[in-house]
């Protein structure tokens, strides 16, 4: 059975994340310890104890769900699971690149701490914003934003499954298009919990500042085979997933297309690793044959085996 290894991106942390995995299993404790030691400071008592509301902030979401993400991932891997292909929505493309042995972790986590910093610093705090559109198609959603974007950019950015896009932009424009959603039959139009329009054109100038520190950090070929959020395929050299990752913060998330490629590819089960169950909320709806399980916990884990040992 072909089994693809999924990590979550930004708005799945929650206070009390990692701490019973930290309690249970030294690899975990390890993963922690060396996130703590790469950032300067207790990012595993953030995590742990909050507050939420620190926590929230970009600056601080990002590494502390790569570090419970990886924390889940060297478990897994310590129970002999290992998966054939990987991928991440958004932030956690950079767990996946972990563990395809493309990205060192101390390297990675240090490196997405400054990711979140450039985009929170990108566009003044108030003026940007994101927001869900449910019930319709993308090409709806896309148009929709071209006729609201004379009030400013509004993009659609996170294709995450039929029915959910969510768009990003300044903050007139993005009202407008919410209110033209609502008007051409959408169900919803939920305003996110984030401070900034990730992965819109307004994030290009985070884009260029990454595209610096990357340039420090040594990126190895993927051992394990990457599809990339941007184009929705393999990425198989160093070069191409820095190119990448610098082109993804202001270019949109191709989640749905990603997935799909992975079950053409014969990809039967899916493991969510980290903190929530947004990625297989978002694969039910893209495909009900295919499996799912997310581990984020002890007993998620012991689920998981358990599934895994039963289907083969």
């Amino acid at each position: 059975m072909k089994l693809a290894f999924i990590f979550p991106g930004q708005g799945s942390q929650y206070a009390g994340m990692g701490r019973q995995l930290y309690e249970c299993y030294p690899a975990a404790r390890q993963i922690f310890a060396e996130a703590d030691a790469s950032l300067g400071f207790t990012l595993s008592r953030l995590c742990f104890d909050g507050p939420a509301e620190e926590l929230q902030h970009t600056v601080n979401a990002q590494p502390a769900i790569l570090t419970v993400s990886v924390a889940c991932l060297r478990v897994l891997q310590e129970k002999g699971v290992v998966p054939d292909v990987v991928a991440g929505h958004s932030l956690g493309e950079y767990s996946a690149l972990v563990a395809a042995e493309a990205m060192n972790f101390a390297e990675a986590v240090k490196i997405v701490r400054k990711r979140g910093q450039f985009m929170q610093e990108a566009v003044p705090l108030g003026t940007g914003g994101m927001a869900a559109v449910l019930g319709l198609e993308v090409p709806t959603v896309q148009e929709i934003c071209q006729r609201a974007s004379g009030s400013g950019v509004v993009e659609a950015v996170n294709l995450n499954c039929p029915g959910q896009v969510v768009i990003a932009g300044e903050m007139q424009a993005l009202e407008l298009a919410c209110r033209l959603a609502r008007e051409a039959g959408a169900r919803r139009c939920v305003p996110l919990a984030v401070s900034a329009p990730f992965h819109s054109s307004l994030m290009r100038p985070a884009g260029e500042k990454l595209a610096r520190e990357l340039e420090r950090v040594t990126i190895a070929d993927p051992r394990i085979p990457v599809v990339a959020n941007v184009t929705a395929d393999y990425v198989t050299s160093g070069e191409e997933v820095k190119k990448l990752l610098v082109q993804q913060v202001y270019n949109p998330v191709r989640w749905e297309e990603s997935m799909r490629r992975l079950i053409a590819d014969g990809v039967q089960a899916f493991v969510e690793v980290g903190p929530g169950t947004v990625l297989c909320g978002l694969l039910r709806k893209i495909n009900r044959q295919v499996r799912c399980w997310s581990v984020q916990d002890p007993e998620s884990l012991e689920k998981v085996l358990a599934c895994l040992k039963e289907v083969g």
